[in-house]
């Protein structure tokens, strides 16, 4: 029998639907818990000064992203398929607004992400093992340094793409184990944090003057050059940047729409698993930085040596809980909260490399992606979408320029969100028939409300940030000249 012949045999042609309820709802808890939440409170502090402004900057991510989730379960209900967003998109709309969105999370949403948090992962990983730091380069190429780190956030990269290429059981035991693990460590920080910060007046402290904003600037050797008392547009413009980074600590919840052809009773458990996968993610996102809050003043002194003279606002690399924890259990807590975030940020790449390469293969059997992503090996998973995937991200990860792209499309990335909530409204008119087995949460108030609230940070994110939403704009507009050449091509 011919080699060709034997690969044909141990391919399968539909996917194995062996995910329930919980492992969905892990999923979507576990791509979006990574390291964001034990870091960007930091520059959130420095840009709104106040204890009150960014809780409710946390509480508005979670009501925000609630939102979104409630509003696409109609969506995924009536589109139980492989590659969610993309399908919604692309039936909504066209087969051109489609691709661009493909695109997009495959050249740098998607990609980036699995690059960065690969990186994230190596730096916590540097706590224990100082040889991955990022000074010990071993090669240079031109602007490029590969360092022993760089090759080990490959290595956890390929790692998690072939045991996912060995069946969606071996993706579900490690994202369920290590989702469960992080879940449990960060409600214990909570619960350990708000507990002792009760007894020792540091909450009760940062809320005098709760409301009092102010907008704190440094210079590129982290000096104070001014703090700016904000009120009315500027107060407006500072919430609406400052927003960015909860939003996307909170982001990557829609990757278990990419995985409907593998959950049980997708039209009732992808809808569901979206809702309570997003309202447990928000509610420890707004509990942990309280937590912070109660360890932690929130105003400090950069040059200070402590991490409570520090405070929330000027802690070390950022890495609040990093100094929370250093409250709690001392000099030990470096370690301790090292090795959360190392949880953290491997299961969350895990989630997004078990997702991603289900879009692919939805775009490949559209005709939108090269054709050997449309294939599934014989755990029935797309292995060849997924060492595609894998390829990309690696060589994000040497390029170094991965944190660039993935702020680039931050305005994309939003962009498409607000585009797809659209699609509800398109779809209700021109498919009134349709099944629909869940209907969007408070239609239409709900879906207008997120539509809104990104509408307006997008119009603040053109204002204050015009290069890099610009450049997320080229990025994904370089999606059309390609869908051209690609539909090109197939005619020829």
């Amino acid at each position: 029998m011919s080699e060709s012949t034997d690969v044909l045999n141990e391919e399968q042609t539909d996917f194995k639907r062996s995910l329930g309820l919980v492992d969905s709802t892990l999923i979507v808890s576990g791509t979006m818990i990574g390291s964001g939440i034990f870091i960007v409170s930091a520059d959130m502090g420095r840009n709104v000064g106040s204890t009150g402004w960014l809780l409710l900057l946390w509480v508005l991510t979670g009501v925000i992203t609630v939102a979104a989730a409630l509003s696409y379960g109609e969506l995924a209900g009536m589109m139980p398929k492989a590659g969610g967003q993309y399908v919604y998109i692309q039936r909504a709309y066209n087969s051109l607004t489609g691709f661009v969105y493909g695109w997009t999370v495959f050249t740098v949403i998607q990609t980036g992400t699995i690059a960065a948090v690969a990186v994230a992962f190596t730096k916590f990983s540097a706590v224990f093992i100082p040889a991955l730091n990022p000074e010990n380069v071993i090669l240079t190429l031109g602007s490029i340094k590969i360092t022993i780190g760089s090759l080990y956030a490959i290595a956890s990269i390929v790692l998690l793409t072939w045991l996912n290429s060995r069946g969606v059981q071996a993706g579900k035991l490690i994202q369920n184990v290590f989702t469960s693990a992080k879940i449990i460590a960060l409600l214990g920080l909570i619960i350990v944090g708000i507990s002792l910060g009760l007894g020792s007046g540091t909450l009760a402290a940062n809320f005098d003057n709760a409301w009092e904003a102010t907008k704190t600037t440094l210079d590129p050797d982290g000096n104070v050059v001014s703090v700016l008392p904000l009120t009315g547009i500027a107060l407006l413009l500072a919430f609406g940047t400052s927003m960015i980074g909860s939003l996307f600590s909170a982001d990557s919840w829609n990757n278990v729409t990419f995985i409907a052809g593998e959950i049980k009773n997708p039209r009732r458990n992808i809808p569901l698993s979206l809702f309570l996968g997003t309202l447990i993610v928000t509610t420890i996102y707004a509990l942990a930085n309280i937590s912070y809050l109660s360890l932690l003043p929130l105003k400090g002194d950069p040059a200070a040596t402590d991490v409570l003279s520090r405070g929330i606002q000027f802690a070390e690399y950022d890495r609040v809980g990093t100094a929370a924890a250093s409250v709690i259990f001392g000099d030990i807590g470096v370690g301790i909260m090292a090795l959360l975030i190392m949880i953290s940020t491997f299961g969350c790449n895990n989630g997004l490399i078990l997702a991603g390469a289900r879009l692919y293969y939805a775009m490949a059997k559209d005709g939108l992606f090269p054709k050997q992503a449309s294939q599934l090996n014989r755990h029935s998973v797309p292995a060849k979408a997924l060492w595609l995937q894998c390829l990309w991200a690696s060589i994000l990860c040497l390029s170094g320029r991965y944190g660039d792209l993935l702020d680039y499309c931050t305005f994309a990335s939003l962009c498409f969100y607000i585009v797809t909530i659209g699609g509800i409204f398109l779809l209700r008119r021109k498919e009134p028939n349709t099944e629909r087995p869940y209907r969007a949460f408070g239609y239409p108030l709900v879906p207008i409300i997120y539509i809104v609230a990104g509408l307006l940070i997008c119009v603040i994110l053109l204002k204050e940030k015009t290069f890099n939403t610009g450049m997320g704009l080229l990025i994904a507009g370089l999606g059309i000249p390609v869908y051209y050449f690609t539909q090109r091509g197939q005619k020829a």
